[in-house]
């Protein structure tokens, strides 16, 4: 049974397994989000700028109509008359183009940030195969997309149709006003539409990106062995990991092993702890400790010194001090000064020489 529950997919995705999934272009996107940023700007550009457009076109239709009589069309003049108007159009709606591509791509941005992947483009035998597309149809994705898209049209046509409620004592009055005002009657309440759609949507994109996050999650969600595996991958596995850190150990008491026979001298405790030391005045601004050990380690420096007449030398409170105070390979501090240079120098007595 507890195998059983370790097969579940309990736990959240790992970073390992968020990366591998982003790299396949399986972000948590909701294309509300995009859908509510372009109504947005789009909105914004008809608000400030729909005056201008609406003037504009006026303009272009009015003197199309007005020298209709007069244009000569034939082959040869009608790609440039052709040319002429979606040049004057394209004029005129490229805000709303430009408008609606940034705030398009921004929202992408914004959910995403950068990504560029093609993984999404290449071609898998999965994706042909037909029980795999009809689940598709089946699950709880397609069935709360077709909901969003159900509550979407139900908002839209309830919106407008509260709107164009509110406009219908006006609606009469309509054929005794001029074109102009018609179209800016039609103009102000499709603003007014796509207005109130906006904030609808806004509504709709927050929920949705939400749900698209967790959803996300659920989808990349682990078993307890997934999320050791990733753990292992990414950290290492712990016996190998173990046995580097021997290996090292080893390879580090070899290599201060080999540095006692030149040191001066090994100060002790004298049973369970042993320090070498090392000084060469020409080389070195204050004495250094090579080696150091307890236990055994500290039994195995007194043996390579003797076996090398390195001189070994009793002093428990600096040998307790410089265990605990002083890594190998580090300079003794000025604060022990004193303390090893009286070592040194009965060490120099000893071999009959002079201390520097």
């Amino acid at each position: 049974m507890a195998e059983g529950r370790d097969q579940e997919k309990t736990e959240k995705p790992t970073g390992k397994k968020l990366d591998e999934a982003r790299k396949k272009g399986q972000v948590p996107k909701s294309p509300e989000v995009s859908t509510t940023f372009i109504l947005l700007g789009a909105l914004g550009v008809l608000f400030f700028g729909g005056s201008w457009m609406f003037s504009s076109l006026s303009n272009f239709m009015q003197a199309i109509f007005q020298n209709l009589g007069t244009l000569d069309i034939s082959v040869t003049s009608a790609g440039p008359f052709l040319a002429e108007v979606f040049q004057s159009v394209f004029v005129i709606l490229v805000p709303i183009f430009v408008v609606t591509l940034v705030a398009g791509v921004g929202a992408n941005l914004l959910q995403i940030g950068f990504l560029f992947t093609l993984e999404p483009f290449i071609p898998k035998l999965s994706k042909f195969n037909p029980i795999s597309g009809m689940k598709k149809f089946v699950s709880l994705r397609a069935l709360v997309d077709l909901l969003k898209s159900v509550i979407k049209v139900t908002i839209i046509g309830w919106i407008a149709y509260l709107v164009v409620k509110r406009e219908v004592d006006i609606l009469p009055s309509l054929l005794q006003m001029s074109v102009a005002d018609i179209l800016s009657f039609i103009g102000s309440t499709s603003l007014k539409i796509i207005f109130f759609v906006t904030l609808a949507m806004i509504v709709l994109a927050v929920s949705d990106f939400v749900y698209q996050r967790w959803q996300h999650t659920k989808d990349l969600m682990m078993t307890k062995q997934e999320v050791k595996d990733d753990h292992k991958q990414v950290e290492g596995d712990p016996q190998v990991k173990g046995r580097i850190r021997k290996a090292q150990r080893e390879m580090a008491m070899k290599r201060m092993m080999a540095a006692i026979p030149e040191a001066d001298v090994i100060i002790t405790n004298p049973t369970s702890l042993a320090i070498a030391v090392k000084y060469d005045a020409k080389e070195m601004f204050a004495p250094q400790v090579v080696a150091k050990g307890a236990g055994f380690v500290a039994e195995k420096i007194k043996e390579i010194a003797r076996e090398n007449e390195v001189p070994i030398v009793e002093n428990r409170p600096l040998a307790q001090t410089l265990y605990k105070g002083i890594e190998i390979g580090a300079f003794i501090p000025a604060s022990l000064y004193r303390a090893v240079a009286e070592v040194l120098a009965y060490v120099y007595r000893l071999k009959g020489g002079r201390p520097s």
